[in-house]
């Protein structure tokens, strides 16, 4: 059985490039069946109609307050029936009229080793932490900023010589690689919550992936 995706943008969208690669090419079995923005001019909408994927504006500054928003986005999501709806670089944050709509079936992407950097700039603060290593992570959804119990986590290190930019760059490959891994296991049926822990079906205690550098 295939699995329906909607996936909520809100800039370019090369996260929904990979996931919809990995559809088409047979790593995850499931179709992107909807792709939906806040942002009419999102480059992911028009690359999606490109795809000929179904890209649907539901823009924010057209609502009178954040409920009316979640209401909104909730039923043009709810319309394609959809098994899972992936965040991929979506900007606004959900209430709960959305998330009650689609209990424990909401992924999102986020560029940090959550729960260090929620938010925005994550690479900048994490250079200015001084850590040593970071990454990003892909979490179910709650009411919490880019909080949810984690699924995956990918690591890189950072280099003596590390800007924004550099480093944005290569924890960006590592999204690129993680969130169609976790599309596959979330089209398997393979994501439980057990006592607020995710466990992956067959996955059993592998370490998460890292990019390894001299």
């Amino acid at each position: 059985m295939t699995a329906r995706f909607v996936v909520l943008v809100s800039g370019r969208g090369s996260n929904l490039d990979a996931l919809q690669r990995a559809c088409e090419d047979g790593r995850v079995p499931a179709r992107v069946v909807r792709v939906v923005s806040n942002d009419p001019g999102a480059p992911a909408l028009a690359r999606s109609r490109e795809r000929g994927i179904d890209a649907v504006a539901v823009p924010h500054r057209s609502c009178r307050d954040r409920d009316e928003f979640d209401a909104r986005i909730a039923e043009t999501v709810r319309a394609a029936e959809p098994d899972w709806v992936l965040l991929a670089g979506f900007m606004r944050v959900l209430g709960p009229r959305f998330l009650t709509a689609f209990p424990g079936r909401i992924l999102n992407i986020h560029p940090s080793l959550l729960p260090s950097f929620p938010g925005l700039h994550t690479h900048r603060r994490a250079l200015a932490a001084g850590v040593r290593f970071h990454g990003c992570t892909v979490h179910l959804v709650d009411a919490t900023l880019d909080g949810g119990p984690i699924v995956a986590q990918a690591v890189v290190p950072v280099l003596a010589g590390d800007d924004e930019d550099r480093l944005a760059a290569r924890v960006l490959e590592q999204e690129h690689l993680l969130y169609p891994r976790v599309a596959r296991w979330a089209a398997e049926g393979r994501i439980r919550i057990e006592g607020g822990r995710v466990h992956v079906e067959g996955e059993g205690a592998a370490p998460p992936p890292a990019a390894r550098y001299p």
